[in-house]
């Protein structure tokens, strides 16, 4: 029996976790740098604890104005802290509330950068095991990133039920027609592919590739009735949802 987690980025100001979380496996909360704050997090967490889904932590360039999903000029230096304040923001609601922080995924531009700049990705795995050498990082599949942390951290390739990608695997830009999938049809169709070992490119490209954890965005408006519907074409299919 295949087996897949499924992830979704909360915490951001959606105020939808509550219907969610009955869906998930893991939750990526967001820790303050492009959106959240202490009582959102709390909340996230406190009802991730009451479904069992695994908390991570979901930081990013510190950015809210552009919700983190630009590339800024910051230095290194500034960057890693960030990543570490916000890491631990989320890790001490975590350990009051006495559940582990199972893993971290970074957001949005840091994701694409750390995915295929060497630079980034070193820092984000060395930020990483400063804090805990435990953790779990998401990664994208065949990414720089996923290369970096080989032999350091251990990691869950992910993949996006709900953005299609370019045939270097890169995720469409938002910008692109057909880059936000919110057919649930076309999402089932995706995920089902990638599952199946297989990726079709907002192209048109069929490239192999693989995965370990699927992403539902929760800011996606179809959120909800996505994984509604995924969740029970995954089982229908003897796919294990974990």
């Amino acid at each position: 029996m295949k087996a897949i987690d499924i992830n979704s980025d909360v915490g951001e100001g959606i105020g939808n976790e509550a219907q969610l979380m009955p869906y998930l496996t893991s939750c990526n909360i967001a820790c303050g740098g492009h959106a959240g704050d202490e009582k959102t997090i709390e909340t996230v967490i406190c009802l991730a604890m009451k479904h069992s889904v695994k908390i991570g932590a979901h930081p990013s360039y510190p950015d809210r104005a552009n919700f983190g999903r630009k590339e800024i000029d910051i230095s290194d230096l500034a960057l890693k802290a960030s990543i570490k304040e916000q890491v631990e923001r989320v890790a001490a609601f975590a350990k009051a509330y006495k559940s582990p922080l199972h893993h971290i995924k970074p957001h949005g531009a840091l994701y694409n950068k750390a995915a295929r700049d060497e630079k980034t990705a070193r820092l984000i795995v060395e930020t990483v095991l400063e804090i805990d050498e435990n953790l779990v990082l998401y990664v994208p599949y065949k990414s720089v990133i996923a290369t970096v942390a080989q032999g350091k951290l251990k990691t869950l390739t992910e993949g996006f039920a709900d953005r299609a990608y370019n045939k270097d695997y890169s995720l469409a830009s938002r910008t692109t027609e057909g880059a936000v999938l919110d057919d649930v049809a076309d999402v089932i169709k995706h995920c089902f592919q990638m599952i199946s070992n297989k990726l079709v490119t907002i192209e048109g490209h069929i490239l192999p590739f693989y995965l370990d954890t699927l992403c539902v965005h929760g800011d996606n408006p179809q959120a909800l009735y996505i994984l509604e519907k995924l969740t029970t074409a995954l089982k229908r299919s003897n796919i294990k949802i974990c």
